[in-house]
């Protein structure tokens, strides 16, 4: 009789969601790379035997998405495709008693700081002495950089709270080793992420501490370019801006989501700030920091709004003239504080005022665009598609944000910094020229 040979697990995790999903992502990446088991991210050659599903509990749009990649992944396994599928992330955490009864193949169900239990299932240890390692997924010259886990604030419509926990800020020196290693592995910009940036220090150091995080990061050799996102408009730490204007390799960049414009919705979202504390805040950020980006995601269908409201959000749009603008539709979230208000915006028309946001947004984007042309932006190549090169101006962030279509007669390497003149310019991309220096 002959002996079965034992064929050695091969890992592949799918990753759902955000950027801080991400993170976790390659995190584990690491740890099973370390204890000698076989990783991927996102494989497609289906030649590994176990799926680790990354998911995302956010919006209905993205709960579906996380469902439907788990019913995926549990057909793989029906067809004999895979001998396992484990789930993890967001909507693991907040519907897990539900998930098991409904999806009883899956193998088994981990929460969003579960890691050391994920490993468990391979027989493989947590390894303390790799904090902050991780293999990234991002192409080499750009990484997330996650700065705290968690949140403190109560808006009424998020369920982040409830999947991630309260605000947990990572200590300074851990966050310069982590960055200091991700420069090792190529990386030259850094994305500092966090449910709420403006929020850190304030568990462990007492105080706001993101200026002197900043600087830390500022003064690691090999880091070009630092961006920050998703910043909280109310009590905006304003030393934040004295940083990045002194510091050349901190991005003239800010996404701050604002939600709304209208005073009755800020109430009703629990902002804690009124549509004039945002005006004023936004004239300061820019006289701080003068040519800076500024990026904002907003809310449209909230409960009991009007189109009073829209207008209202539409008309500080105009008055303040964003750089970059996201929108989505509200989703009624149980156990949030907006769960037990009326969900009286019909979907069609959450649609129709989104897009009417947008289609105004696409205006002020053109124009703005319209005004690079003849200018000379530093650029990084980010990937080579169709015989031409994509890039990015310290303006734009990854996926979310403009792109530059570079041309160029000789050969870029993808990662590098090129200067270049813009000679087109659309609603949401320019194209240029390189600059030979």
């Amino acid at each position: 009789m002959k002996a079965r040979t034992l064929k050695k697990d091969k890992v592949n995790i799918i990753t759902l969601g955000c950027s801080k999903n991400l993170v976790d992502s390659e995190v584990l990446s690491g740890q099973l790379a370390a204890n000698d088991i076989s990783v991927v991210h996102e494989n497609t050659k289906l030649d590994h035997n176990i799926s680790v599903v990354n998911t995302c509990g956010f919006i209905d749009k993205a709960k579906e998405e996380s469902i439907n990649t788990i019913l995926d992944q549990l057909e793989l396994k029906r067809r004999g495709k895979l001998d396992k599928v484990y789930v993890t992330g967001c909507l693991s955490e907040r519907y897990r008693a539900d998930l098991e009864q409904e999806m009883p193949e899956v193998d088994a169900w981990f929460g969003t700081l579960e890691l050391p239990l994920i490993l468990k299932q391979f027989d493989a240890d947590y390894k303390t002495e790799l904090l902050g390692e991780r293999l990234l997924s991002t192409p080499k010259h750009y990484a997330y950089l996650k700065i705290s886990e968690g949140c403190n604030r109560t808006c009424s419509f998020c369920a982040i709270p409830l999947m991630r926990g309260q605000h947990v800020s990572k200590p300074i020196e851990q966050l310069v080793a982590e960055a200091e290693g991700l420069v090792k592995k190529g990386v030259k910009e850094i994305m500092l992420i966090a449910q709420e940036l403006t929020y850190y220090g304030l568990d462990i150091y007492k105080k706001r501490d993101l200026p002197r995080l900043l600087n830390a990061l500022a003064d690691v050799k090999g880091i070009e370019w630092i961006r920050l996102h998703y910043a909280y408009p109310s009590k905006f730490p304003l030393e934040i801006l004295d940083v990045m204007r002194e510091r050349d390799n901190i991005c003239k960049y800010l996404d701050m989501p604002l939600q709304h414009a209208s005073n009755n919705m800020l109430k009703a979202m629990r902002r804690n700030i009124t549509r004039e504390e945002m005006g004023e805040l936004i004239k300061t950020i820019r006289e701080k920091v003068p040519g800076i980006c500024l990026r904002t995601t907003l809310i449209a269908g909230f409960p009991g709004e009007t189109e009073e409201d829209i207008e209202e959000l539409k008309g500080f749009l105009q008055e303040h003239r964003f750089d970059r603008v996201g929108i989505f539709n509200y989703s009624h979230e149980e156990n949030t504080s907006a769960y037990d208000l009326a969900d009286d915006v019909p979907a069609d028309v959450k649609a129709e005022r989104a897009q009417s946001v947008m289609e105004m947004q696409q205006e002020i984007s053109y124009e703005k665009n319209q005004e690079k042309i003849g200018k000379v932006f530093k650029v990084i190549i980010d990937k080579k598609e169709a015989g031409r090169y994509l890039g990015r101006t310290e303006f734009d962030s990854v996926e979310v944000d403009n792109e530059v279509v570079i041309h160029s007669t000789g050969k870029l390497a993808i990662g590098e910094f090129v200067h270049v003149r813009i000679t087109k310019a659309y609603d949401y991309d320019i194209e240029g020229e390189v600059v030979i220096e």
